[in-house]
């Protein structure tokens, strides 16, 4: 499988591309940061990141594209920029139908270092380690979308054997939640039955006695 791992952003975009083999063993392809100046309009620095983004899924062919998942920051500007180069990217991914994976911070450092809050040297040494990497990758940007990448392609199997247990679980409990139904059915009709026959069987027996008085009573002079 391989997968495109990417660090959103506007002055810098980190783009990586990995491919998993058996078991956990991962290998580095291609790195890249998509620079843009602050000075350019923003709708040019979004159209020179969807512009490389999509070269790279017309050149390599990812299978999935795993990027990281915006959250609230101090700037909200930065916070803007981030998100609006991470939905360029996306839409990229969509127009040639790859599936798109998103990840927080803390997921790939507990994927990548085994702790959530890892610092950026934490990080870049372990994902130099990981992919055995001659000298780590420079900037941070490129570090971190191989980071990203190495994430999903560890956490996506166990991810889908937990959507599998999880479709598995629904499907059991439609089909209690069916058997239920109609037991209480079942139930309900033949409660009704007995008690039609129950009725049927209570009016014969008071013609019965009805008769039977009548007959005493005549026996004894008396007029109904």
């Amino acid at each position: 499988m391989r997968v495109m791992g990417v660090d959103p952003g506007l002055t810098r975009c980190g783009l990586a591309l990995i491919e998993t083999a058996p078991g956990r063993a991962v290998t580095a392809l291609d790195v890249d940061v998509v620079r843009t100046s602050a000075d350019e309009p923003l709708e040019r620095r979004l159209r020179a990141v969807h512009e490389v983004a999509d070269e790279w899924m017309a050149v390599h062919r990812p299978d999935v594209v795993a990027i990281e998942r915006v959250f609230a920051q101090n700037q909200v500007s930065t916070a803007m920029g981030t998100a609006q180069a991470a939905g360029v990217v996306a839409m990229a991914a969509a127009y040639r139908d790859i599936p798109v994976a998103f990840h927080t911070p803390s997921e790939v450092k507990a994927a990548v270092t085994g702790s959530g809050r890892a610092d950026k040297k934490q990080m870049t040494l372990m994902i130099t380690r990981i992919l055995g990497l001659q000298k780590p990758p420079s900037p941070a940007d490129a570090a971190d979308a191989l980071a990203l990448a190495v994430c999903h392609s560890w956490r996506a199997p166990m991810q889908g054997r937990v959507a599998a247990l999880d479709a598995q679980v629904s499907r059991s409990r439609a089909g209690f939640q069916a058997k239920v139904v109609k037991g209480r059915a079942a139930a309900a009709t033949e409660a009704a039955d007995a008690g039609r026959a129950r009725g049927g069987t209570g009016s014969a027996d008071q013609e019965r006695a009805r008769a039977a008085a009548r007959a005493m009573a005549r026996t004894k002079g008396v007029r109904w």
